[in-house]
């Protein structure tokens, strides 16, 4: 049976009790509004004048009451049940409300002095919101108690999760937008419930709050029968309690009420699964909050509704400083919340109010699950060196790169079981990239219906496996952003559907590097395997090393890109990968058997110089090179040794220097990335005026791009993808490309025009080849 609040008729609020909490909701709405409008006169100590409001309004009023009267109903619940909870605002463009709360409870005074717990600070805190200078209209990483900007739609609900993973003692209250609602990594959430540990993991809480109206439509689940919706949520696996209404008295009693039951029903789950064992996988409980949008805001602006409906979206009233009657109207709106009710001479919240919130860590702005880096724990990791490949010489012997590097995982799990700090995620693929061993040290996560056909299927495990490259993603952010550990594991192509969603955690880790209140968090590492030129199998869609481009679009302090050539060198790049903090990693690696060139000795030393000379292929001892052969990737490291060795047999005189590059951002300046090669060691490896020939892994101008500002940037000739495949062989890949051995040789004579007729046969033979 579904429960809704036609079951629970209590009223748990008693009237003094009520009157508090409702002027509490009214201190947040009033603060809200003044964010959006007002730059000076915060108490409305004399009549509004045109000089009180701000040139440019920015803001979202329409979500922003439905969150006060949340945020104000979950302090009262922390402090009657003493919950550690966190708060995530998936209509995060209602950044007025979090400020507002974060400021109401102390924290944001605690953060940023300067907006002090008065008149002056109220001052401020108005002028700063979207404002040049000051702090953006969303849930910014410069909130405290943010760990979701929700700037980009979706992504709520799987942050929520994210950060219950391993945390036990966590609620997370997830609010939903019902706009936010209707996009695919949204929907794809609420299954997020079937891997939740009821025992080793922590609660979600959703709260779906139906407003009815996103920019200027109406909202799909606001829309759809009682019946329909309940049904929807029902068949996610969730017992959904409504509270819906528009009187304020009202919906206080019957949010109060709920919240209460909902927690309780939380901590029964909670007490039989500890009990029993979870046998069974829980319906949890998560709550329906149906109110208008734009709440006690201006019902009519010239004629027009607006509480309600679509207008209250942004700004309702969009020129107060122009329009008089504007004014008028927003004078009113803002002393309807009665602000000489809720502050005191000086401005402070009257202590009556102030003692509504939460104390110390409990406070949703000031808990360290917000700020994961005070939370995190470093991981016990194993010495790499004992699980490298033996290379006797180069290229003798073949290995799976990342086979390898799978017995490597599977003990830093072993190693980090008790501290439950590192976890993998993969859609569905981390077998298909040879990480096979992790499973003799772990299981998947799965809490839904188990076979006994199934393989690695647990009700505990380190792995979490959704066909949804969103969920993967959306959970391994928030488990970061929480304090942990983790490893995102997907094919090479595929990982482009998480552009959008790398590009707010690239920004959110730039941001909060320069908040000094702001602790590190743990990388965020991509490895990526089953790459493009071993999809020879899959054919063209599976073909496509882009994803490299997006990253190196962001901020060179955040992204780093590794290629490692073989198995030796995987193990040390992710070893310091893993180790490292707030940097998105991006490790590109092969997983068939391939030829080994660096024992691990050499490997370690090359990984962490970045770049380097290959001197066991390269024959320009003490001299400079006619030519330069570049590699960045597993496949062209062989293309380009093989083509080497065919220019060293058949044109012997000719001085080759080979340079292999695992570090990518080791070819900008120094200036422009803080792992790149200053002008003096580039031009030592690269030469200034002989001919670089680069085989690359992905889209060949992407090195242009990097090293345009080099001395010998002219020189440089780069062979890599270019939207050329199909179903074939591994070679053909390469050749279709014309980044195979023979064409790397035609490539180098004919930038060698002065070798003869040595050089001018051995081209016609790699032609016919």
């Amino acid at each position: 049976m579904i429960a809704t609040t036609e079951s629970r008729t209590a009223a748990p609020l008693t009237p003094g009790l009520l009157e508090k909490i409702n002027a509490y909701w009214r201190a947040a709405n009033y603060l809200s509004v003044g964010q959006i409008y007002l730059h000076d006169n915060p108490l409305l100590r004399r009549p509004l004048r045109v000089e009180d409001i701000k040139h440019m309004l920015l803001g979202h009023w329409g979500t922003t009451p439905g969150q006060n009267f949340i945020y104000a109903h979950l302090n009262r619940v922390i402090k009657a049940f003493d919950l550690n909870m966190i708060y995530i605002a998936g209509p995060g463009h209602g950044g007025p409300a979090l400020v507002a709360n974060t400021y109401l409870e102390g924290t944001y005074t605690e953060v940023y002095p300067a907006i002090s717990r008065d008149e002056a600070g109220l001052k401020k805190l108005f002028t700063q919101f979207s404002f040049p200078g000051g702090i953006p209209s969303h849930v910014s990483p410069e909130c405290p108690g943010s760990i979701h900007e929700g700037g980009e739609l979706g992504y709520s609900l799987s942050h929520a999760f994210g950060a219950v993973f391993d945390n036990p003692g966590l609620i997370t209250a997830c609010v939903i937008g019902d706009g936010e609602a209707e996009t695919g990594p949204l929907a794809t959430a609420w299954h997020s419930n079937k891997f939740l540990h009821p025992v080793n993991d922590g609660t979600v809480l959703p709260i779906l709050h139906l407003n009815g109206y996103k920019i200027a439509n109406p909202t799909i689940l606001a829309r759809i029968s009682r019946e329909e919706l309940e049904q929807l949520l029902n068949g996610y696996g969730w017992t959904p309690y409504f509270v819906e209404g528009d009187d304020p008295a009202t919906m206080h009693q019957l949010m109060a009420a709920t919240l209460d039951e909902v927690i309780t029903v939380i901590s029964a789950i909670r007490s039989e699964a500890l009990a029993n064992g979870p046998v069974w996988r829980p319906r949890w409980p998560m709550i329906v909050l149906k109110t208008p949008k734009g709440w006690t805001g201006p019902k009519m602006i010239d004629g027009l509704p607006v509480e309600g409906s679509f207008r209250s979206h942004q700004v309702p009233l969009a020129d107060p400083g122009k329009n008089p009657a504007h004014l008028r109207q927003l004078e009113e709106w803002l002393r309807s919340y009665r602000p000489e009710e809720l502050f005191d001479e000086k401005g402070a919240l009257r202590p009556e109010l102030a003692e509504l919130a939460p104390a110390g860590s409990r406070r949703m702005g000031a808990n360290p699950n917000a700020n994961g880096g005070l939370l995190l724990k470093d991981l016990k990791m194993p010495d790499f060196r004992h699980f490298s490949v033996k290379v006797e010489a180069p290229g003798k012997g073949e290995a799976s790169d990342t086979l390898v590097l799978g017995e490597f995982l599977a003990e830093v799990i072993r190693l980090n079981g008790e501290q439950r700090n590192f976890r993998i995620f993969g859609p569905d693929e981390t077998l298909s990239n040879r990480l096979d061993a992790v499973f003799t040290a772990t299981n998947r996560q799965w809490e839904a219906v188990r076979l006994e056909t199934d393989q690695y299927l647990a009700y505990e495990g380190r792995v979490m496996e959704v066909l949804s490259e969103h969920q993967c993603e959306g959970w391994l952010e928030g488990y970061l952003l929480t304090g942990r550990h983790g490893l995102f594991n997907s094919y090479e192509a595929f990982i482009h559907i998480v552009d959008s969603m790398f590009n707010q955690h690239a920004k959110w880790l730039k941001v909060t590097s320069q908040l000094p209140w702001r602790r590190k968090i743990a990388s965020l590492n991509y490895l990526l395997a089953s790459h493009v030129w071993r999809q020879d199998h899959n054919g063209f869609t599976h073909q496509d090393p882009g994803f490299i481009d997006h990253v190196v679009n962001k901020k060179a302090e955040v992204v780093r890109v590794y290629l490692p050539p073989d198995a030796n060198c995987l193990l040390s790049t992710i070893d310091h990968c893993l180790r490292s903090r707030h940097y998105v990693n991006v490790v590109i690696a092969g997983k068939h058997p391939a030829p080994q060139w660096l024992d691990i000795d050499e490997a370690v030393l090359h990984c962490s110089k970045g770049i380097g000379i290959w001197s066991w292929a390269s024959n320009d001892r003490d001299k400079e090179p006619d030519v330069v052969m570049v590699c960045a990737g597993d496949v062209p490291t062989l293309e380009i040794l093989a083509a080497t060795a065919i220019l060293r047999e058949k044109i012997p005189g000719l001085t080759i220097r080979v340079v292999n590059v695992v570090d990518l951002m080791k070819l900008q300046p120094a200036t422009e990335h803080p792992h790149g090669l200053n002008e003096v060691d580039f031009d030592l490896l690269f030469t200034k005026e002989k001919p670089v020939i680069f085989a690359f892994h992905g889209y060949p101008w992407l090195i242009h791009r990097l090293t345009y500002k080099r001395t010998n940037h002219s020189n440089i000739h780069v062979r890599g993808y270019k939207e050329e495949g199909t179903i074939t062989t591994p070679f053909d890949m390469t050749v279709l490309n014309d980044m195979d051995r023979f064409h790397l040789v035609m490539d180098v004579i004919d930038r060698l025009p002065s070798w003869g007729k040595n050089a001018l046969i051995s081209n016609k033979r790699c032609r016919i080849s």
